[in-house]
């Protein structure tokens, strides 16, 4: 490990690190506008100007130089002051003074960094140049004027998206950002270049002038788009959310986040409910609170016993807590959280978890996927496989060929290869020192998936001292939670269904078949007018994730706690507080009368709970009775349109329009112009 002196004071580096990080390891600040700890390194900006001795009489690019022992680097002399204040006055030469404008200010690289090392006024008197914006889809939006060509936007794309959809053309001053041929860019993660551009070049586009960041209420939130848990921020003004940005966590989303996460968000003001309904001959009306709850008593007590809760894929786990207390109280278990109709065997957790963790998959050395498409089903989860590749990892797949940005050795479109995998495949698997195999809902949907899926870990050893690789992907936020809860019925909703419950609660569940519900009283507890309130009798308007706190449990068994930003509209109620006032009127009142009681009584039926933390589950694969898989059964992925899979994210018109233009190919006359 390197020993040298920044500005004399002594640090010690890891072998390959830079001069810059070791300038950081030594709390020293170093300007950078191209430089970014999860790219490549480029050298472009020249913005990290340090002296080094021994070395050439001149700065040096501290970004790209090998921190080496013995080496004193000075990062305040004044040559290094002068050679900054030239770096900046030459990248302002042709930077317009939009500061007052522009999307970026406030929270701007170029502007902060001009006030801290910049000279104060700029020399040049010639005329600036000028560049034509670009069309890059309705995420993104381009000011190419004000480009400062650091080219992060170029190397995110190519190295983490794995979409080589942004390049460079032209040199030196003429030298312009562009997606191929101006096209959208066919990218799940694009809007992420929004939060790598230094400069106000690419902003985000259904944010654009809607507002400063001063002005915003800032709150840590979770993303309940997918169930890979995604660390957020929500940023608000008064009652309106108006964007999501990523928070850093490494163990989770680095730094990044989906188009979907970030841009669901105009959805959460779109096709709300924001005031009970009920059905009154076959056609939903307005109606009170309490004639609400007059119909739900009258049907529960007809029902007695005979009541089912079903949980959706965006429910927290107090609401699906606070459901399981009534449904206690009336007589009744009948808990499902697999509304899509997965049965699967929930009886040990580890079993359905994803146990390799989603940071731990980056050093898996080979990966075999059955059943799933993971850069739709959890992107970030699949930037990891990406990383994992990029390292020499092996993957293979069952199902569909699709496109997941690294390469892949496709064994066919069949579940019974499980019973006997190809010998490339299965030798690769037998030899690895870190086998992962990653089941998706399509394996498990099919009678009999589970069961083979689970003969691989003991046939390939997956789980072994201080590895686990057998993993499940799942894509609800709720889904870990809600087994954790006990929302898994043997059978799954089949068995639900057969049992003919009189009256079922609807947590937000908008996937399901409601047909086998037909007879029952239902009851949606829900935040937008989707299909499960169309196929209601009762409708009682609960709060988005945007209007609570609650707990979410991702797909690794990962505890995380997000906070409210902002309150439900209108009528609308935090859905805890919604069975908290009917079991009054049931005549059941719950063991609690606010949020933090609920959640004390939560962590002493379940500790695991009780803070945030990636719990651990002990592997107890259940023994199944292995049924064979006919040959020739097909995969068939659960999700086909990326943007549009749940009520938010049809609801937003971005989300809508993405969906239209990059999925469908659907033109748009600002993409034509």
């Amino acid at each position: 490990m390197p020993k040298l002196t920044v500005d004399g004071i002594e640090v010690e580096v890891p072998a390959g690190a830079t001069v810059l990080q070791a300038c950081e390891a030594a709390g020293k600040e170093i300007p950078r506008f191209c430089y970014h700890e999860r790219l490549s390194i480029a050298g472009n900006c020249r913005m990290c100007l340090v002296e080094v001795k021994p070395g050439p009489p001149k700065p040096q690019a501290s970004c790209a130089l090998p921190a080496a022992d013995n080496q004193e680097i000075i990062t305040n002399s004044l040559t290094v002051k002068k050679a900054r204040e030239g770096v900046l006055e030459f990248l302002l030469i042709n930077h317009p003074l939009d500061c007052p404008i522009c999307d970026q200010g406030g929270e701007c690289d170029l502007q902060d960094e001009t006030m801290a090392y910049g000279r104060g006024h700029n020399r040049y008197d010639e005329n600036k140049r000028a560049v034509a914006e670009k069309y890059m889809g309705p995420v993104v939006k381009t000011f190419m004027t004000r480009c400062i060509h650091c080219t992060r936007c170029i190397r995110f794309m190519e190295e983490v998206a794995g979409v080589e959809d942004l390049g460079a053309i032209g040199r030196g001053e003429n030298m312009e950002i562009t997606s191929y041929l101006e096209d959208a860019l066919k990218s799940e993660l694009s809007g992420n270049v929004v939060d790598l551009c230094p400069v106000g070049a690419l902003t985000s586009k259904p944010y654009s002038f809607e507002a400063r960041p001063w002005e915003l209420r800032k709150t840590p939130a979770i993303d309940v788009m997918d169930a890979v848990g995604s660390n957020i921020r929500l940023d608000s003004r008064m009652r309106e959310v108006m964007r999501a940005l990523p928070r850093l966590n490494e163990d989770v989303n680095e730094e990044w986040a989906s188009d979907k996460t970030r841009h669901a968000v105009d959805g959460l003001l779109r096709r709300r409910l924001d005031r009970p309904w009920i059905r009154v001959d076959g056609k939903l009306r307005q109606a009170s609170w309490n004639e609400a709850f007059e119909k739900i008593a009258e049907a529960a007590k007809a029902a007695g016993s005979s009541v089912a809760a079903i949980a959706g894929d965006l429910v927290d786990v107090e609401t699906m807590y606070a459901a399981k207390k009534l449904l206690a109280s009336l007589g009744s278990d009948l808990l499902e959280g697999r509304q899509t109709g997965l049965d699967y065997d929930a009886s040990n957790i580890a079993a359905v978890n994803f146990n390799t963790t989603i940071a731990g998959l980056e050093t898996a050395d080979v990966v075999l996927l059955v059943g799933t498409n993971p850069r739709w089903e959890a992107s970030l989860v699949n930037t990891r496989i990406r990383k994992a590749v990029k390292r020499g990892a092996k993957v293979f797949a069952i199902g569909p060929e699709v496109d997941l940005t690294y390469p892949v050795t496709w064994l066919g479109n069949d579940l019974s290869l499980l019973a006997k995998l190809p010998k490339e495949a299965a030798e690769a698997l037998t030899g690895a020192a870190r086998p992962a195999v990653i089941v998706g809902g399509a394996a498990l949907k099919v009678p009999g998936g589970q069961a083979a899926a689970l003969a691989l870990a003991s046939a390939f050893n997956l789980v072994r001292d201080g590895w686990n690789g057998f993993n499940v992907l799942h894509t609800a936020a709720a889904r870990t939670g809600g087994l954790m809860l006990g929302y898994a019925q043997p059978g799954g909703m089949a068995a639900v269904a057969a049992k003919a419950p009189k009256l079922v609660f609807l947590l937000g569940a908008d996937e399901m078949d409601y047909a086998p519900f037909a007879g029952s009283t239902k009851v949606y507890i829900g935040h937008h007018g989707d299909k499960g309130a169309a196929a209601a009798d009762i409708v009682l308007p609960g709060a988005a994730y945007s209007e609570k706190h609650g707990i979410y449990v991702n797909l690794e068994g990962r505890v995380q706690y997000s906070e409210k930003a902002v309150d439900p509209p209108g009528d609308a109620r935090e859905d805890w507080s919604i069975f908290r006032a009917l079991s009054e009127v049931l005549g059941k009142p719950l063991p609690f009368d606010t949020f933090g009681q609920l959640r004390q009584a939560l962590f002493a039926d379940d500790p695991r709970f009780a803070q945030p933390q990636l719990v651990s589950f002990d592997w107890a694969p259940p023994a199944l009775a292995a049924a064979k898989i006919a040959k020739g059964t097909e995969v068939a992925y659960p999700i086909q349109d990326f943007y549009l899979t749940n009520p938010i994210a049809r609801s937003s018109p971005t989300l809508q329009r993405c969906s239209a233009e990059i999925l469908h190919g659907q033109e748009f006359a600002e993409a034509a112009e």
